[in-house]
């Protein structure tokens, strides 16, 4: 009885060093080049850039409160290129759509074009347009995105869409909100897809490696798509599941490896009364 148990035992162990096996590591761990006390040069954000659809919220400023006032929105100023929505018996404006121009109508000034321009090129735009048409001489600009968010689909744990604050999200960050690649996500081969400019761009990024952060994936936009490979493994095992499962293959081996474990356990049995 003792030896088999210690052969169980060393059998178990076996299992365990084949499994943890180098090339294991090679193909999980991020950022493989990167050595202890490594210092990068970072690559400039360039911020969000504004795409026509996008929502925006634009506040004006000034010395004199009241000054400010015909260029904001608000329940009773509703300007086309602006989005109204009602909702618990109220109603608020949530910004300024951008129009498949790339145009947004702001009060005083009519059509600006805001596609193609970061926020901080578009809050100095206006600035300078209100001093120049002498509407506000001393005009503090502040855009913001309502509709920055990204989807992250395929080998993570959470995938889904997420909203983002600020202006800046990595691929890295993305990859976090959803929890993490899963086992079988391929870290070499991590797409983002992006619509910019009436064209589809994908890039193909390589986590394992530092050259990610010189991608221009590495920075996301808005409506980003990231998009996660299963490795073979995973592939192989849905395409093995889906069949197996329906074969009678699956209910042979069932049979048998119950037959093995019963055969075993008498075995077992009788060598325990032996003793």
């Amino acid at each position: 009885m003792k030896k088999i148990l210690r052969f169980l035992c060393a059998a178990t162990l076996l299992s365990g060093l084949v499994s943890c096996n180098p090339e294991t590591y090679k193909k999980i761990n991020y950022l493989q080049d990167i050595n202890e006390n490594t210092t990068m040069s970072m690559k400039v954000n360039q911020g969000i850039i504004i795409q026509p659809q996008d929502q925006l919220s634009i506040i004006v400023t000034s010395r004199d409160p009241k000054m400010a006032v015909p260029f904001n929105l608000s329940v009773s100023n509703f300007y086309t290129g602006s989005e109204m929505v009602s909702g618990g018996g109220s109603q608020h404006i949530t910004g300024y759509v951008v129009d498949n121009g790339g145009n947004i109508n702001f009060p005083s000034l009519g059509p600006v074009h805001a596609a193609g321009l970061n926020r901080w090129e578009l809050q100095d735009l206006i600035r300078e347009k209100l001093a120049d048409e002498g509407l506000l001489k001393d005009a503090t600009v502040t855009v913001e995105f309502l509709n920055f968010r990204v989807s992250v689909l395929g080998e993570v744990a959470a995938p889904g869409s997420y909203n983002v604050t600020g202006d800046k999200i990595t691929i890295l960050q993305a990859l976090a909100l959803a929890r993490d690649l899963t086992i079988y996500g391929r870290r070499d081969n991590v797409q983002v897809i992006r619509e910019q400019n009436g064209k589809r761009q994908i890039y193909l990024l390589d986590l394992t490696n530092s050259e990610i952060f010189n991608s221009p994936g590495y920075y996301l936009q808005q409506n980003d798509v990231v998009y996660v490979t299963p490795s073979t493994v995973r592939a192989g095992q849905g395409e093995i599941n889906e069949n197996y499962f329906k074969s009678g293959s699956f209910w042979i081996s069932l049979a048998s490896i119950s037959m093995t474990t019963i055969n075993f356990i008498i075995a077992l049995t009788q060598l325990g009364g032996n003793k």
